[in-house]
């Protein structure tokens, strides 16, 4: 099983990261808007559209308000296993650091997942720099 780790620092306060983070069906407004370009809700689900025109169904699996941690599965034919959590830590004053972190299988589609973890990354990154300023 591929296991992809990103460890990503934001210019945001933990509250502010964490309160777009659990807002699960605005992942494309508050998150990482560009590499996510359009979400809607369906029962326990959302249905994401990336950059590239993929989509996606992510179950939710546990929002945890303590931890600031969001647990999720991607469902799909082609998937055997995908599961993912984003948990959002304090970082020194007014700054944050998440851990997202994807079990995923076949390991054949690790690379490419790891690739697209890293635009999402560069996505929050950039989104939370202009909340801050």
């Amino acid at each position: 099983m591929a296991s992809i780790y990103k460890d990503i620092s934001l210019d945001a306060r933990p509250e502010d990261v964490w309160a777009a983070v659990r807002d699960y069906g605005a992942v494309h407004q508050r998150v990482a808007p560009g590499f996510v370009t359009d979400c809607r809700l369906e029962e326990d689900s959302r249905i994401v559209t990336f950059s590239n025109g993929n989509v996606a169904q992510e179950r939710l699996v546990t929002i945890d308000e303590a931890r600031m941690r969001l647990v999720y599965a991607v469902v799909s034919p082609r998937v055997k296993q995908h599961s993912a959590s984003i948990q959002v830590f304090a970082d020194g004053e007014g700054r944050s650091r998440v851990v997202w972190i994807a079990d995923v299988l076949p390991d054949e589609i690790g690379s490419y997942i790891d690739g697209q973890m890293d635009r999402g990354a560069l996505a929050m990154q950039k989104q939370f720099q202009r909340d801050a300023a």
